[in-house]
């Protein structure tokens, strides 16, 4: 208290717009020492979750997609999407090994039956992701990493192929080698498991070795589901069984501080979740728990009942790849419902795409920043300045903030390290909308445009 006290003594007041119109416009605040009834308050010691991190994800197609640009350009983009006049990124996932976005299918070890995995290796990413990567801690060092596979390698799978799911034009899979619903696509033999364990052991060094430390990884990346592109479906018991008896032994008896967190869910039960953490094998070395898609639904439940286990939202909906203003709005309501329920961390999908932005799988996806294929031109979409809105004014290791009103559920707010305070607000009218915030004592009122994103940053001048 006695903190923001001294700061809101001698306020330093910023505040930034996003419309249709405008990516990123001055906003007037007005400041009053009279509180008003009707305000929202905020109390900058009623703390919730810490944060541990804003960021996207580092995808071969957006490395691919930069190479567009001449040098200079492609430094443009990356200091506004890690910079700290731009969206100041601080908390960055990759996959291990192919995703939906990778430009074709691969492993770090494809040859079959490589128990011992002699033929390990990460060739391909010092081509792609590594540059990705380093690109990005070049313009913030501070940049963190965490992982997580779409699919183990495609021999430590039950059909022995990347996907789980049959597309004649996509993947060739023959339907009757289709993983069954209700059932897991990994080898659940003692080889396969102790050797998939070896193989975030040897991802993590290989990555160390580089420069770049792996904070966390999700052991498997929506494992709810069979898809036509790189996947493995994992029955949660099953998942369970690898985490508690192979992969974190493995991380313990190697010394390895990478923490691993459950994930990424994307289904709307909670006993998912609920079969792990009830799991007291398993439960020891699980840090957290990843949700995404309809792990929407799961995250208050879990949220409720396990109020001290971190929770990550890992990885925004991607929409169509018209990257609309509605679609912004979108992502708006999503970015609050997590928050709320004790998200801490938010991470965009695709920063980059090339436009369209159409995945090897034949899904065109949003992306923060599109760049066209034939004009070279650079467009930063809707959702870049939305995760703008949010990433450059909260910083690792704020708190997030109660908020009491009639129009709390329509703001965001956070506590800086620094001590400052961080608002953001959303107006999804066709009408501008007054806004008033009282803290400690002081009042700060601004009107909302239509449609229109606004942060509202309080620090000591």
């Amino acid at each position: 208290m006695a903190m923001f006290t001294a700061i809101s003594a001698i306020a330093k007041v910023e505040s930034h717009s996003t419309t249709r119109e405008s990516g990123w416009e001055s906003q007037k605040v007005n400041v009053s020492g009279t509180p008003l009834t009707n305000a929202i308050t905020i109390n900058p010691d009623a703390t919730a979750q810490r944060i541990s991190g804003i960021g996207g994800c580092f995808n071969e197609m957006g490395w691919d997609a930069l190479q567009l640009l001449p040098g200079a350009e492609q430094t443009k983009v990356m200091e506004a999407i890690f910079g700290p006049d731009g969206v100041h990124f601080e908390y960055c996932r990759m996959p291990l090994g192919a995703n939906d976005f990778s430009l074709n299918y691969y492993s770090h070890d494809d040859t079959a039956d490589d128990f011992g995995l002699q033929n390990f290796g990460i060739t391909r990413d010092r081509y792609i992701l590594i540059p990705y990567i380093k690109a990005a801690k070049a313009v913030n060092p501070d940049v963190r990493i965490w992982a997580s596979p779409w699919t183990p390698p495609a021999w430590m799978k039950i059909n022995s192929h990347y996907a789980s799911t049959p597309h004649a034009k996509y993947n060739g899979l023959p339907a009757e080698r289709a993983i069954a619903d209700y059932s897991t696509g990994f080898r659940m033999e003692h080889g396969y498991l102790s050797t998939y364990a070896d193989y975030f052991l040897k991802f993590i060094k290989a990555y160390g070795d580089e420069g770049i430390r792996i904070e966390a990884v999700c052991p498997q990346n929506e494992p709810c589901s069979n898809q036509i592109f790189p996947s493995c479906k994992w029955r949660a018991q099953d998942l369970a069984y690898f985490v508690g008896r192979y992969l974190g032994p493995a991380f313990e008896k190697s010394g390895v501080d990478t923490e691993i967190v459950f994930g990424t869910i994307n289904t709307s039960d909670p006993d998912y979740v609920r079969v792990a953490l009830n799991d007291t094998v398993a439960a020891r070395y699980i840090r957290g728990v990843g949700f995404q898609w309809d792990g929407k639904k799961a995250i208050p439940v879990i949220h409720k009942e396990y109020p001290d286990m971190p929770l990550m939202q890992t990885e925004t909906e991607c929409g169509d790849g018209r990257n609309t203003w509605e679609y912004a709005e979108y992502t708006w309501d999503l970015m609050k419902h997590y928050f709320k329920n004790g998200a801490t961390s938010y991470h965009y999908w695709n920063m980059i795409l090339p436009s369209p932005g159409v995945s090897p799988w034949g899904w065109n996806q949003n992306s923060m920043v599109s760049i066209n294929r034939d004009t070279r031109e650079v467009t930063y979409n809707p959702e870049y300045y939305l995760m703008k809105q949010l990433s450059h004014n909260v910083s690792t290791g704020a708190y997030m903030l109660d908020t009491q009103g009639t129009d709390a559920d329509s703001i965001l707010a956070f506590r800086n390290p620094d001590g400052s305070i961080a608002v953001i607000a959303g107006n999804t009218d066709d009408t501008p909308r007054d806004i008033s915030l009282n803290i400690n004592g002081k009042c700060y009122s601004t009107t909302l445009k239509p449609h229109s994103f606004t942060s509202i940053c309080i620090s000591k001048s």
